[in-house]
């Protein structure tokens, strides 16, 4: 069983861990633990030589598991055509399996709606909606954890779509969910996910409330795969202070591509979706 500071650092209220505990992870659920953490401090090197052994070992649920972490560090560098690959293994690995549950979704059906997910978001980032509304339809998220993606990317389709008000009510659950899950990390996404869908419908006062806590989080906590979007979203809903946002974004994303493998760096310069 994974440890349970390393639980807390990856899916609960422990968002500024000791760098020991991510140092050197021995068992294998420890070392994809430490590689979720690694991947929101913006550390995706470090989070790579973590998951490239871990797809390879032979259970299917924590190879898949490994597979879709490293897909989502690959989306957030904008890789959304690399992640094609990982996430398309990952949902092969766990076809047809079948198996005990788990609290935070580290199990066969966690690792399906993962890799549902994330080819979801890869398709999203390709512009292929349609077909990622085919897969948004395929999951069946059972934990906290997977509801709360699920909310996330349905929210992220929706807003590609037009549809900002139908964004707003999945983005809404998503953080009821991670809020009663006291999960600090997912709460600051799912703040940052609500605060774009309610921009997009005009409610500007209250999605600026939620990316200046999520903002102030990020940066506290050193949330670097985080910081960088809210600071842009800032940016956009406060004109008068743009500069300065747009400032602590290209800092952050500078630091991050420095902790970055040469195949996320290349991946980020190219992408559309990363500021310049």
């Amino acid at each position: 069983m994974p440890s349970e500071a390393l639980r807390r650092a990856a899916f609960g209220d422990l968002a500024d861990p000791d760098p020991a505990l991510l140092a050197a992870p021995r068992a294998a659920g420890d070392r994809l633990l430490a590689a979720i953490v690694l991947g929101g401090q913006g550390r995706y090197a470090a989070a790579a030589a973590l998951l490239g052994p871990l797809a390879h070992v032979a259970d299917p649920v924590l190879a898949s598991l490994a597979l879709s972490t490293f897909a989502s560090h690959r989306r957030q560098l904008g890789g959304h055509a690399a992640a094609f690959g990982p996430d398309g293994a990952a949902l092969r690995l766990v076809a047809g399996r079948s198996g005990a549950g788990d609290a935070d979704g580290l199990d066969v059906q966690g690792a399906r709606t993962d890799a549902l997910l994330g080819l979801a978001a890869d398709n999203l980032g390709t512009g292929r909606l349609t077909v990622a509304h085919r897969l948004l339809a395929r999951a069946e998220p059972v934990s906290w954890r997977s509801r709360v993606r699920l909310g996330w990317v349905t929210a992220e389709v929706m807003l590609a779509g037009g549809r900002g008000h139908e964004a707003v009510p999945p983005a809404e659950t998503a953080l009821e969910i991670a809020t009663a899950a006291g999960a600090r990390r997912h709460i600051t996404k799912s703040q940052l996910v609500l605060a774009a869908a309610l921009g997009a419908t005009g409610d500007r006062e209250r999605a600026m409330h939620l990316v200046d806590d999520a903002f102030a989080v990020s940066e506290k906590f050193a949330l670097s795969s985080l910081s960088w979007p809210a600071g842009l979203l800032a940016a956009d809903m406060r004109p008068s202070a743009s500069e300065e946002y747009r400032s602590r974004v290209d800092a952050t994303l500078h630091a991050v591509l420095r902790r970055s493998d040469p195949v996320g760096r290349r991946l980020a310069h190219e992408s559309p979706w990363l500021p310049g």
